[in-house]
């Protein structure tokens, strides 16, 4: 069976070796005569999986003891709402910043919380830079500045990581995550949705620093305070037990590749290969400021537009899959997360030259 090239967003490419030993394992997982998806989350056997999974993910990113993991449920979005119902107190206001369509949505659920101060927003040069740290408004003593490194939608990355002493810096790292070295000590919580660089949708992570737990108010629901997950290891309710399985297996692959340095190395590599190319051509462009760039999503727009469908189509026939562009911006983009080879760059960008040759 022959592997197609996958630029999806998310559900995006898993890593082969993974796919493979997930098949291996699937009917009869170590003997037992069961499958990881038919297990009881408190079986010792998996309570191994969901702690060497944890420990990789410390070894990977470099996350110490005064951070708590822990592996939910709710995507992302649910994070929007999280974030502000666990760290805001009442008649305290947060700092956003506006740089895609991702902040806007946090930035909206946020405002059912409390007060929201929009410090700074790139809306004005439709998203396509981020704004300078020296233009932001930043509240007097905010209880954290929130923001999303990379626009997933728009491919727009933050080339630099926010100063701000001792305000809780908040990031969703849902597009980002474990594609380079990072400083978790620099940040009071991470979040990402798994299903771009960790493993398959449903599940999420969050890594807080401890010391902002115990903060939401009495009227939080048990399953939307951090402080119940914390105290129940994940495993307050049953967890998405074959993704936190998977994503073990994506941590065991990316220690195998050799650790996040590694794979930031290749992943530059593949964007600018790909960045490159639509420089250089007269029939491909890319919106972002060159600085603002993301490596992990990379949209592009063909010169006539008309011809669209035809790149789609010809593409999906020569194992090119998932190029289209998100519905609010149209046009293409290459998602190219950890999992997807070089080699599929390689191929894109071949596919892109005969295009642009036969019909420039």
């Amino acid at each position: 069976m022959s592997r197609a090239y996958n630029f999806c967003a998310g559900p995006a490419a898993l890593p082969t070796a993974v796919l493979e030993q997930a098949q291996q394992e699937i009917l009869d997982f170590q003997g037992k005569g069961l499958s990881i998806m038919e297990m009881s989350h408190r079986d010792k056997v998996f309570v191994d999986i969901a702690e060497k999974a944890e420990q990789d993910l410390r070894d990977l990113m470099g996350i110490s003891d005064d951070y708590a993991v822990l592996f939910l449920q709710g995507g992302a979005s649910t994070q929007f709402a999280m974030v502000p119902m666990n760290l805001l107190g009442e008649g305290e206001t947060a700092d956003y910043i506006n740089t895609g369509q991702w902040s806007k949505k946090a930035i909206k659920e946020a405002g059912r919380y409390g007060k929201i101060n929009v410090a700074a927003s790139s809306e004005d040069s439709n998203f396509t830079t981020v704004p300078p740290q020296e233009s932001w408004k930043l509240s007097a003593n905010p209880a954290y500045l929130h923001y999303c490194p990379n626009e997933t939608i728009g491919g727009l990355e933050y080339s630099f990581i926010p100063e701000v002493g001792g305000t809780p810096l908040v990031a969703d790292m849902s597009s980002t995550i474990l594609s380079r070295p990072v400083d978790v000590n620099r940040f009071g919580m991470i979040y990402a949705g798994a299903q771009k660089n960790i493993g398959p949708a449903g599940l999420t992570l969050v890594i807080i620093r401890k010391d902002l737990l115990g903060k939401a108010g009495a009227h939080v629901p048990a399953m939307l305070n951090y402080q119940t997950h914390a105290d129940n290891g994940s495993m307050y309710n049953t967890p998405p037990t074959y993704a936190w399985y998977l994503a073990g297996l994506v941590f065991e692959w990316l220690k195998k590749q050799g650790g996040v340095a590694n794979m930031a190395e290749i992943n530059q590599r593949k964007a600018e290969k790909l960045y490159g190319f639509i420089d250089g051509s007269d029939f491909y462009s890319n919106p972002v400021e060159k600085i603002s760039r993301s490596w992990m999503n990379v949209p592009f727009v063909l010169a006539d537009d008309a011809l669209d469908k035809t790149f789609l189509a010809e593409a999906d026939a020569a194992g090119l899959l998932n190029l289209k562009g998100h519905r609010s911006v149209g046009g293409m983009r290459a998602s190219i997360y950890n999992a997807v080879p070089e080699a599929a760059v390689d191929a894109l960008i071949a596919f892109m030259a005969e295009f642009e040759r036969k019909n420039a």
